[in-house]
């Protein structure tokens, strides 16, 4: 797969601190962050789109499989406290896509547990 310019950086310290992981893709979720021995830990997130800044869309889960509450961040942005949108230390699922999702998009992804159609799916 070619360069797509999106890139997304989790810490698991809030201001980018502690422990990363790094993500390339254009699509990709991740059904249980377990498989990377950071579910509920994320803190603090970078996500970018090199190419087009605007479309990029991720969206964090409390529960695996892309369930329970959901925080949706679209655009290129950097949080350095999840404290502020009441999600730190419990995101146990998301997804990436280098565009940008509609709500009745993420409703569908609770209600099928389906990610969008081209994206890689990552399970435990």
């Amino acid at each position: 797969m070619g360069f797509s310019g999106v890139r997304l950086s989790l810490w698991s310290g809030i201001n980018f601190t502690n422990r990363r992981i790094v993500f390339r893709r254009k699509g990709v979720a991740v059904r249980d962050l377990g498989a990377f021995r950071f579910n509920n830990v994320l803190s603090s997130f970078r996500l970018h789109n090199e190419v087009l800044g605007s479309q990029v869309t991720l969206v964090l889960f409390s529960r695996i499989n892309f369930q329970g509450s959901v925080r949706v961040f679209r655009g290129s942005q950097s949080v350095a406290d999840l404290r502020r949108f009441n999600f730190n230390n419990v995101t146990s699922s998301f997804i990436l896509v280098d565009r940008i999702l509609t709500n009745q998009e993420i409703v569908l992804i609770q209600s099928t547990g389906r990610p969008p159609r081209g994206v890689v799916v990552i399970k435990q």
